[in-house]
């Protein structure tokens, strides 16, 4: 770590141009003579980056940024605050600390964290920045976590690790193919600590992961403004069961719901014709879980279409974990093509044509509070004009 960055002038220089071009600056020559440009653009780049990510760090004076892709990887501050709840014990070991945001917030619960991050730059910046957050417990060791482990003869509450995806044709892959390979050290993690937390990315697929690992006993689906962040993988020592699901979403206030493994509940579908009443499209986290029919029993609701995933209700239900829309009229979609001056957001469930199609080809203009719902009720293709009432 560049110490020099923290010499007043510089920090005085980064703070003032946190909006200035920064490719300018990586490729002009840099007033200070012991920091580089393609250092200082590198700062105001990831500080800027941070704001709303990360703000505890980009409020604090003197802070020591990596890399911005190093920034783009962490965890942000509502997903590690969600997360550090899942601590269990006094101590807990970081395999893969990276810029050290879950290990501030773990260090909020426990006694003890060790913070393991094998790039020594990266080490010692969160190190140094766990010092000016006030984290005293925390230990910052600039080493391989699963050697640390091998080696140690400690043990610890939680162990909490993030693999990293290797280059991987296509969406789908495994947690074997992450590094480190959790699935292949699970027994030694499993010897250091009664609890493990893992997380991946939400495109790892749940059935898939839990073929590969074992004594799974929560997976929590964590979103935020209908993003899916997070899968969260907590994995007890003795645990032996079914896991439970737990769809999370971290917006102004944080809801959550257990959701089962396997949706194999008998649900209710629409049986009249639409003209009153309310649409309900449920959030990321619970879409990703699977459990359609789940969703719709949890909520009192009726699904409008076995696979449209939009529900239904002659009432309003506020406690939804979704967006909620009122029903304005429900028109067949050729007679839109009528219409001159359509205005409202598009949204597609279960419907042939693609949303951005849909808005050039029927030139809808947008409009923040009116909706056109193309979905599929009763097999039957129909366009639900609504306005919202709920947002995530």
């Amino acid at each position: 770590m560049n110490k020099s960055l923290l010499q007043k002038e510089v920090q005085a220089y980064i703070n003032s141009n946190l909006n200035a071009n920064v490719n300018k600056i990586a490729l002009a020559k840099s007033p200070f003579a012991e920091v580089s440009s393609a250092e200082l653009a590198n700062q105001i780049a990831a500080k800027k980056k941070s704001e709303k990510k990360l703000p505890t760090w980009f409020k604090q004076e003197n802070i020591v940024y990596p890399s911005t892709l190093s920034i783009e990887q962490t965890s942000s501050e509502d997903t590690a605050a969600y997360k550090h709840q899942l601590v269990k014990g006094n101590s807990l070991i970081d395999i893969t600390a990276g810029f050290g945001v879950d290990s501030l917030f773990f260090s909020h619960k426990v006694d003890e964290v060790v913070s393991c991050e094998i790039n020594t730059e990266l080490s010692a910046i969160s190190a140094h920045n766990a010092k000016l957050l006030g984290a005293n417990n925390i230990q910052c060791l600039a080493t391989d976590g699963l050697e640390y482990l091998q080696s140690s003869e400690k043990s610890f509450g939680t162990i909490y690790v993030d693999p990293a995806r290797r280059n991987t044709s296509g969406k789908v892959f495994k947690l074997a193919e992450c590094t480190p390979n959790v699935v292949q050290y699970l027994d030694l993690l499993l010897s250091k600590a009664d609890r493990i937390i893992i997380k991946t990315s939400p495109l790892l697929d749940i059935q898939a992961g839990l073929i590969e690992l074992k004594n799974v006993a929560e997976i929590h689906i964590v979103s935020v403004k209908n993003e899916c962040k997070e899968l969260l993988w907590v994995i007890d020592r003795d645990f032996i069961g079914e896991p439970k699901i737990i769809a999370v979403t971290l917006n102004t206030s944080i809801k959550q719901i257990e959701l089962p493994l396997k949706d194999d509940l008998e649900t209710k579908y629409v049986d009249q014709e639409l003209s009153k009443g309310y649409l309900y499209e449920a959030d990321a986290a619970l879409m990703k879980s699977g459990a359609f029919n789940a969703i719709a029993n949890k909520f009192e609701l009726k699904k409008l279409d076995k696979q449209s995933h939009v529900y239904f209700s002659d009432e309003f239900h506020a406690n939804f974990i979704g967006r909620i829309f009122e029903i304005d009229a429900i028109l067949v979609p050729n007679e839109l093509k009528k219409e001159k001056t359509l205005q409202g957001n598009v949204i597609v469930r279960n419907f042939p044509e693609k949303a951005e199609n849909l808005v050039s080809k029927l030139k809808i203009k947008p409009n923040k509070e009116t909706f056109y719902i193309f979905t599929q009720v009763q097999q039957k293709y129909l366009v639900v004009k609504a306005k919202i009432v709920q947002y995530y």
